[in-house]
């Protein structure tokens, strides 16, 4: 089963007994807003994995970060201004603070991440600011270290807050392959705006525990893993006693 806009709004109302009169239709789009964000805190899926391509600019040691991204996976710098194609680069991801050591310590002087004059091929990075904007934004994003002597190609693995379930976006990954746990967790919002009652908040937090855990036993287990290489998943099942 899978939940639509519409019938995951009804079954909210439905399992709670409240009609559109105190569940009104901003009030149930919040408790999907805040289910739907739980859950990507939670629990990184494949289905928010992204990859965005650019170009470094030279002389420049920031990336902007990726609109809505969530956390950074990897970034791979190719040793090429014209195509990401060839065999790219892992960047270390360190703290801000290494980076400026290890600027020191090519220089001899104590410099500044924003201004630093130690240029070549990329070998590092780290976050800076809190890049929480919809569009690439310089409000915060990464400094790389050397900075780049050439415009290289680059490509940012990372995991972004995808757009949630509404009257405009009727489906999602969540609605419809996660459809219990959307519900539970929208209903555990709902018993907790209504203040009660305590034994139905309770129960459906323990609901959404339950299928959390076994959503991740698909997602970061069965997804991260294959038969040829990683060999079947055998479970032990004890013999009854004689």
């Amino acid at each position: 089963m899978a939940y639509t806009y519409a019938t995951l709004t009804t079954t909210i109302r439905d399992y709670t007994e409240v009609d559109d009169s105190v569940f009104t239709q901003a009030v149930i789009d919040n408790f999907i807003m805040q289910a739907e964000h739980r859950i990507n805190i939670e629990l990184p899926m494949d289905s928010d994995r992204f990859v965005q391509e650019g170009t470094l600019s030279t002389d420049n040691n920031t990336i902007n970060s990726p609109a809505g991204a969530l956390f950074i996976r990897g970034v791979e710098v190719f040793n090429s201004t014209t195509d990401s194609t060839g065999t790219g680069t892992w960047l270390e991801k360190k703290d801000q603070t290494y980076l400026s050591e290890y600027t020191d310590r090519l220089t001899g002087t104590e410099g500044d991440l924003t201004s630093q004059d130690v240029t070549g091929f990329p070998k590092y990075y780290a976050m800076f600011g809190g890049a929480t904007g919809l569009t690439d934004t310089t409000s915060g994003g990464l400094y790389i270290a050397p900075t780049p002597d050439a415009a290289y190609k680059f490509r940012i693995y990372y995991n972004k807050q995808t757009t949630g379930l509404s009257a405009t976006n009727t489906t999602t990954y969540l609605s419809n392959y996660f459809p219990q746990g959307l519900l539970y967790a929208c209903l555990a919002e709902a018993f907790s705006f209504l203040k009660g009652p305590m034994e139905m908040l309770t129960l459906y937090e323990n609901k959404y525990k339950t299928s959390i855990q076994q959503f991740a036993g698909m997602q970061i287990g069965r997804r991260r893993r294959d038969d040829y290489t990683d060999g079947t998943v055998r479970i032990q099942v004890k013999s009854p006693s004689p």
